[in-house]
């Protein structure tokens, strides 16, 4: 199946409209960098237009039951399900990325609208004892219309892990995607009233961060936001929302270490490793791009790491390689940056040089070596195929490693003693923590960070919190007359 841009406009109250000054933006497939599809350029009006179709649904969605929420929710998944290859082919074309990761990421997302049809009907209250004449209960209710700006690594997934849960508590949900990669997006939201759900339950404006996506943060007419993208364009998002103190919930990145410690299992660390910061050309907010290493066995680490890497096929997604291209020509001009400036500061690649296509924003694996706490590759985000190795000589220093740094998302320990994995793993400052295995979890395992790494979680029940109010309601209960008094 050939997938196919679909159409450039805004979905506003299940139809597809144009911005209101007409303006287009290009969208690339960036294995190539040609232009793939035009699309809306939105701004405050057509955010407005967005979030009153949104409220319009929510009154509608608000009367519907836990088991029918469940039930359309079941049925938007059937549906992702059934055209799976074609989001898939449309993803790669958009990101870049291997087919082989779309389909799974689209599988993903699946995965998160069942798992949501399933908690649709656990949304409990409680009822608090006060004693004889007095009654408390709490009542979890929908917020209305909840915002969602999505970034551009992981479009569909990062949109159903937040979008699904706030359906499941009754809301609806205006989704802001990343201007460079929107159309899954636009494709899914036309699933959304063919699985029964009122129109407008998900409306999706298409634009410019700091145009469309300014405008949705700062709406007065949404209940929550929740943002996932850089720490600079976060700080914006919560400036915006401050405004009229909307919730929000934030991902904002990681500069996430891998610990490996002598006793581990060399030839699974560098398969694990490599998984953790190549994988989508390196392009996830927790990447393990820190690789924090007991000194006795970091050259023999490092050496199976390189193999690994040096094997690795390099091309477009649609071929289905290993590793696709950055996402964008401004992308790939950061990341190399980042490279440069590594060995300006004295680090050593310890790749060997490899060829790459001649067209599109593609860049090898690069592991750096000769690293240290202080340097720029081994602090801030780079968000690409990029490994700052640093030695430790103990626990003690390893944990301290780890924690040197703003960040406090992901974190990755490799070793066969199980007490010490365990001691580790209380200790450090991560909202994330994988044992001997990267990567793992899944929709109902919470996930979120620290620090730097923001605010609240996604995924598991604990995520329906952020698109619920809690109502107390407290009755005076009059006392039963006994027989024979007034």
């Amino acid at each position: 199946m050939t997938a196919t841009a679909p159409a450039s406009g805004h979905v506003v109250g299940g139809a597809t409209v144009p911005s209101r000054d007409g303006r287009t933006i290009p969208v690339e497939d960036p294995s190539t960098g040609e232009t793939i599809a035009e699309i809306a350029r939105g701004d405050a009006h057509d955010v407005d237009a967005a979030v009153a179709a949104a409220r319009v649904a929510a009154r509608r969605t608000r009367r519907t039951t836990p088991a029918e929420r469940a039930r359309m929710l079941r049925a938007l998944a059937a549906s992702l399900d059934a055209d799976r290859e074609e989001f898939a082919r449309l993803e790669t074309l958009d990101t870049g990325k291997p087919l082989s990761l779309a389909r799974g990421e689209i599988a993903g997302c699946v995965g998160y609208l069942d798992y949501y049809a399933g908690a649709a009907d656990k949304l409990h209250g409680e009822t608090i004892p006060l004693g004889p004449g007095s009654l408390a209960w709490t009542v979890r209710e929908p917020v209305g219309v909840t915002a969602h700006i999505v970034p551009w690594n992981a479009p569909l997934s990062m949109l159903c892990r937040s979008v699904a849960p706030a359906l499941a508590a009754g809301n609806t949900a205006v989704v802001k995607p990343a201007e460079q990669t929107p159309l899954t997006a636009l494709r899914f939201a036309g699933l959304v009233e063919a699985a029964g759900f009122p129109s407008g339950t998900v409306d999706v404006v298409t634009g410019l961060g700091t145009e469309a996506g300014h405008a949705l943060a700062g709406h007065p007419g949404i209940g929550s936001l929740t943002f996932t993208g850089s720490v600079a364009t976060g700080r914006a998002v919560l400036r915006a929302a401050a405004e009229h103190i909307t919730p929000v919930v934030t991902e904002l990145g990681g500069k996430s270490p891998q610990i490996v410690f002598a006793d581990a299992d060399l030839d699974e660390v560098a398969r694990q490793v490599v998984i953790g910061f190549t994988t989508n050309t390196g392009q996830y907010c927790d990447a393990g791009t820190r690789l924090l290493v007991d000194r006795a066995v970091q050259d023999e680490l490092v050496e199976r790491i390189v193999a690994r890497t040096a094997a690795l096929t390099i091309g477009a997604g649609i071929d289905d390689p290993d590793l696709g291209p950055l996402v964008s020509a401004e992308h790939h001009r950061r990341v190399t940056g980042y490279v440069e400036i590594g060995r300006q500061e004295g680090a050593r690649v310890a790749d060997t040089p490899r060829a790459l296509p001649g067209t599109g924003y593609f860049l090898a694996p690069t592991t750096f070596v000769d690293v240290t706490p202080d340097m720029r590759i081994a602090r801030e985000e780079i968000f690409g195929p990029v490994l700052a190795v640093l030695p430790f000589d103990d626990e003690e220093h390893a944990i301290a490693l780890a924690d040197d740094t703003d960040y406090g998302l992901g974190t990755g320990i490799h070793t066969r003693d199980i007490d010490r994995a365990l001691r580790v793993a209380d200790r450090v400052d991560a909202g994330y923590v994988m044992i001997n295995d990267y990567f793992a979890g899944g929709p109902g395992v919470p996930f979120g960070g620290t620090g730097h790494s923001g605010t609240g979680r996604e995924r598991g029940l604990v995520a329906l919190e952020s698109y619920v109010t809690l109502k107390t309601v407290v009755a005076r209960v009059a006392p039963v007359h006994q027989e024979g008094t007034p």
